[in-house]
């Protein structure tokens, strides 16, 4: 999603491929440290099976796509051809694998009422626009010739992905009664991250744009489009000249 709000927005696309690949690498050793760090060493996490977990459900199959990807010319050419039917099998898979952890906590039972996830959806709004504005302040003396980095940064900073948040928070608390409610925080933040990178696309762009004329940027596609026109002016330009002197030995004759 970072990408697409990314591009949305007019920022730098190619940074914001890395940043999504980089994070969701790192996010997968991270992660269980940071959790383990948090709730201290009295908690519940195995952290060398979970590491295991992880690097069977997330890493392995990444590793292996990478290699096909790279090696295996007529995978990457049916993929391609049935790229749309992959995404929708992508899709149906993640809402599963939720679906599955829901019936586990609810099975169960759970002892959150409505209003405690009322409240959570609230605080998760607070804490989502303060930290993209700490960010947005942060990034204009990280970037403060770069436009295009700096409207990357602020969805990079803050993106939180669902098809690999569910499977962390799966692999880390399996066992737990409670992964349901574990996992309800990610999935209510991954929209609300959509709904307000959505409002502030259009208005990001028009920005982007401004600080590119306010510092003399020139587009890439920009200077292409214009060789391109001046390619195609001179060529009718030329075209005149090369039907006179086709022209001339008929007249001569």
């Amino acid at each position: 999603m970072v990408l697409v709000l990314t591009k949305n927005s007019g920022g730098d696309e190619a940074s914001a491929i890395f940043n999504a690949a980089f994070g969701n690498m790192i996010g997968v050793f991270l992660s269980p440290i940071l959790i383990l760090g948090y709730i201290g060493v009295t908690g519940d996490v195995d952290l060398a099976g979970t590491f295991y977990k992880l690097a069977l459900r997330v890493v392995l199959p990444i590793a292996f796509g990478q290699l096909l990807q790279k090696f295996s010319k007529p995978v990457v050419a049916f993929v391609k051809k049935h790229k749309p039917k992959f995404k929708k099998a992508q899709t149906y898979a993640l809402v599963f694998i939720v679906y599955t952890v829901f019936c586990k906590t609810f099975k169960n039972g759970s002892q959150s009422g409505v209003g405690h996830i009322f409240l959570m959806v609230l605080f998760q709004f607070i804490i989502l626009v303060s930290v993209m504005a700490l960010a947005w302040i942060l990034l204009r003396f990280l970037f403060p010739l770069h436009p295009t980095l700096r409207v990357m940064g602020l969805y990079g900073c803050t993106h939180k992905t669902v098809a690999m948040g569910v499977p962390l928070i799966n692999a880390i608390y399996e066992d737990n009664e409670n992964v349901g409610l574990y996992t309800l925080p990610l999935l209510v933040y991954h929209p609300m991250q959509l709904v307000i990178g959505s409002f502030l696309a259009p208005r990001l762009q028009r920005w982007v744009q401004q600080e590119k004329e306010r510092l003399g940027i020139v587009d890439d596609e920009a200077v292409a489009a214009d060789k391109i026109s001046k390619e195609n002016i001179d060529e009718e330009e030329a075209a005149p000249a090369i039907i006179e002197k086709e022209e001339e030995p008929k007249g001569a004759s």
